[in-house]
């Protein structure tokens, strides 16, 4: 992501729950109900991942509100959503989720700066709970590191 996009959903839980070994940026089809909605920022992404059907990834579980304005053209809150990749990055993540253990989850959705949504994908191993303790120790140290650093500067 560049200094020039803008988030229009994160899902902050992810680094949290998840190893992420791997980014990468990918596109999405949306209907123009959900790009008004994502413009807003109303998306939620915090229970969505990405999954198979016919050979071609989808999001799945993303929730994206109606858009009260679209009246008679509006779409689904939950329903799937079509990915955009490579061919080659595509057959590379379907081998990957067909390993086991393997997710890939949303970490963001953001427009570019040519106005485009896009989303950005982590290939994710889901963490232990005591891993998950051992992160949260660590950055409990750091945070108290720079606290006792800044003590000493002044």
């Amino acid at each position: 992501m560049r200094a020039g996009d803008r988030y229009a959903a994160q899902n902050r839980r992810a680094r949290y729950d998840y190893l992420i070994e791997e980014k990468l940026e990918a596109g999405l089809v949306l209907l123009g109900s959900e790009v008004k909605v994502l413009r807003q920022g109303q998306a939620s992404i915090a229970e969505a991942y990405a999954n198979e059907s016919g050979g071609e990834l989808f999001l799945v579980n993303a929730n994206i509100p109606e858009y009260s304005a679209a009246k008679n053209f509006s779409h689904l809150p939950r329903r799937p959503r079509k990915l955009l990749l490579h061919r080659r990055e595509m057959a590379r993540l379907l081998s990957a989720i067909r390993r086991e253990g393997v997710t890939i989850v949303p970490l963001s959705i953001y427009f570019n700066e040519r106005g485009r949504a896009k989303v950005e994908l982590g290939l994710a191993h889901g963490k232990k709970k005591a891993d998950k303790r051992q992160a949260e120790k660590a950055r409990d140290w750091q945070r108290d590191k720079a606290r006792i650093m800044r003590g000493r500067n002044g």
